[in-house]
């Protein structure tokens, strides 16, 4: 099978540039509470049960389930229906950020990389945006 990638730099109007910052910065929050959601359930069962403290650690059900990309989707799809921002942004788009959080965790258990990390505000430069969607919202860009 043979997939092609294509990459374009875009010239955007102003109001154009002001729609692809939001959806960077959407996007980045997303990366973000993905990453906590999967931080604090990492953090409740990294302490021996012999020496954890009820106040420096984070409490979580033992019966949880370790948060997936499967489940935080669930979860981003409930989030859209109480969210603007999150609703402005296409979900496919949502789902890709994600997508590459669970693939820095698989490549954290698996290739010895480090443990994700927050991003920043302007930290998070790119976005993958299916091409039919964009066609429609980038209308005249050179």
């Amino acid at each position: 099978m043979l997939n092609l990638t294509y990459t374009y730099r875009l010239k955007l109007t102003p109001q154009q540039s002001q729609t692809y910052e939001a959806w960077l910065e959407t996007s980045r929050r997303v990366w973000n509470f993905g990453l906590g959601e999967r931080k604090d359930w990492y953090n409740s069962r990294s302490c021996r049960i012999d020496a954890c403290s009820r106040k420096s650690e984070y409490i979580i059900s033992a019966d949880a389930a370790r948060p997936r990309f499967a489940s935080q989707c669930k979860a981003l799809t409930q989030a859209r229906k109480t969210n603007r921002d999150l609703n402005a942004a296409h979900s496919q788009m949502l789902q890709k950020v994600l997508r590459r959080l669970e693939k820095a965790f698989i490549g954290m258990w698996e290739s010895g990389r480090g443990f994700p990390r927050f991003k920043k505000q302007g930290r998070m430069r790119s976005l993958l945006i299916p091409l039919n969607w964009a066609l429609t919202q980038f209308k005249g860009i050179k």
